[in-house]
C-alpha cells in the first residue's frame, strides 16, 4: 500500500458539499471532470444544491461552516442526501442534537483530507500503490481508495464499509469536492 502524501495541518474541518456545473467524462481515468472551476467556497456550493441539504444541516449542527468557508485547501468526500438516507432510521436526527456535536464532528471530519487532491491524483496513487492508496483524513484516521470489482473508484472506511465516488473534481475556491454515495464511518 502506498501512503498518499498529505498534510494534517487542518484541525477541525468537515465534509461538505457537492456537485454542480457541467461535467464531462475523462476517458483515461473514468472519472467525471468539471467543465470549469468555481469561485465560491465548498460551503457556498453545498448550500446551493438541494441534494446536499442533509450534509449542510450536519455541517451547521457541528459548527463547521466557518472552518469549511476558510482558505483551505481541502478535499471533501461529500455524501449526498441518498447517502445519509442509507443510515439506520433516526441516526441523522440523533447526530444533529447538541449533545452529539463531538460524534458528528468526528464523522464529518472523517470525510475531509487536507490539500486539494484531484481525481487524477487519487487514481495515480492507487496505481502506484498496487491497487490501493491510503488517505489520512483530518480526523486522523485512514480511508483506503481502490477500485471495486466493476472498475468503480471506491473508498473503504475504518469499519470496512464501502462508498462509491460518484462525481469528481468539483473545484471551489478553497478546495475540491468528490461526491460519494455512502457515508463513511471512522473506527
Amino acid at each position: 500500500m502506498t501512503r498518499f502524501p498529505l498534510k494534517l495541518a487542518l484541525a477541525a474541518l468537515i465534509t461538505t458539499t457537492a456537485m454542480g456545473g457541467t461535467a464531462y467524462a475523462d476517458h483515461n481515468s473514468g472519472m467525471a471532470k468539471p467543465a470549469a472551476a468555481a469561485t465560491g467556497t465548498i460551503v457556498d456550493k453545498a448550500a446551493s444544491l438541494p441534494n446536499f441539504s442533509t450534509l449542510v444541516a450536519a455541517v451547521q449542527a457541528a459548527g463547521l461552516v466557518d472552518t469549511l468557508s476558510g482558505p483551505g485547501p481541502f478535499t471533501v468526500f461529500a455524501p449526498d442526501n441518498a447517502a445519509f438516507a442509507k443510515l439506520p432510521a433516526g441516526t441523522v436526527e440523533t447526530l444533529v442534537q447538541p449533545a452529539n456535536k463531538g460524534a458528528l464532528t468526528r464523522i464529518l471530519t472523517y470525510h475531509v483530507v487536507a490539500g486539494r487532491i484531484m481525481a487524477s491524483d487519487v487514481v495515480n496513487a492507487v496505481k502506484a500503490g498496487g491497487g490501493r492508496a491510503v488517505l489520512t483524513t483530518v480526523a486522523g484516521e485512514k480511508l483506503t481508495a481502490m477500485y471495486d470489482n466493476h472498475g468503480a473508484l471506491i473508498l473503504v472506511d475504518a469499519k470496512g464499509g464501502k462508498s462509491k465516488i460518484t462525481a469528481t473534481d468539483i473545484n471551489q475556491s478553497n478546495g475540491v469536492i468528490h461526491a460519494i454515495d455512502t457515508v463513511v464511518m471512522p473506527g
